[in-house]
């Protein structure tokens, strides 16, 4: 892939709890200027994003019951209705980690719902990535968990939130690409610093990459 070509699959991402206007302004000016696929930030910042991002192409991705998913399914819903509210253009929630471990896959599923249902009743386009955190999960849980959050609404399945245990690796990028339908896109975050790694998610079956270092990444692929 070339420069334009992997730009255009990269969240470009500043998460954080010490994260400052100053830092979303950056990475938003970055997406306007290599194309990235969003900005991912956190919600409070979703309104100065959708000003920043107003004539540009990339879109803005924010966080939903971030990191940890320990948060009741009304609570997702209501913040993922204020995040579309503001502008947000797509909506990576956390599953709830502790049910799915549990085997509760109605209690995954009704959490899931609560997020795909505000994406299902607005008047635009809503994409809705779940988190499986897979690097706290057992290998029951790892199957389960794509195949739930298909079966709930998802848009895509992703690895990990970037501040859990562990991030993205290639063995689970190929496993959760082999458990949804092609309707479903996998996304590949945590700890994918340069180009070689996302390329190396992109083969194993990812179709979006979320990192802090797009602009890294973007800088080691090829002219084309």
């Amino acid at each position: 892939m070339n420069k334009s070509e992997i730009a255009a699959v990269i969240d470009h991402t500043v998460l954080g709890p010490e994260t400052s206007r100053e830092d979303v302004t950056k990475v938003c000016e970055e997406a306007d200027e290599y194309g990235f696929a969003t900005v991912c930030i956190d919600p409070p910042f979703v309104p100065l994003a959708e000003s920043l991002l107003e004539d540009s192409e990339s879109g803005i991705a924010t966080v939903i019951g971030f990191p940890h998913g320990a948060n009741r399914p009304g609570t997702k819903g209501f913040e993922a209705q204020l995040a579309v509210e503001d502008g947000a253009d797509e909506l990576d929630m956390v599953v709830n980690v502790s049910a799915l471990l549990e085997g509760d896959y109605r209690t995954v599923a009704r959490d899931i719902e609560a997020v795909t249902e505000v994406a299902e009743n607005s008047p635009r386009e809503i994409i809705v990535k779940v988190i499986l955190e897979m690097a706290l999960l057992n290998d029951k849980a790892k199957r389960a968990g794509p195949v739930v959050a298909q079966a709930s609404g998802a848009d895509f399945v992703k690895t990990s939130t970037g501040f859990g245990p562990g991030g993205a690796t290639v063995e689970d990028v190929e496993l959760m690409r082999s458990l949804v339908s092609d309707e479903v896109g996998v996304k590949a975050a945590g700890g994918i610093g340069d180009y070689g790694e996302a390329m190396a998610m992109i083969k194993a079956g990812a179709t979006r990459i979320g990192a802090s270092s797009g602009v890294k990444i973007v800088g080691g692929a090829p002219d084309g």
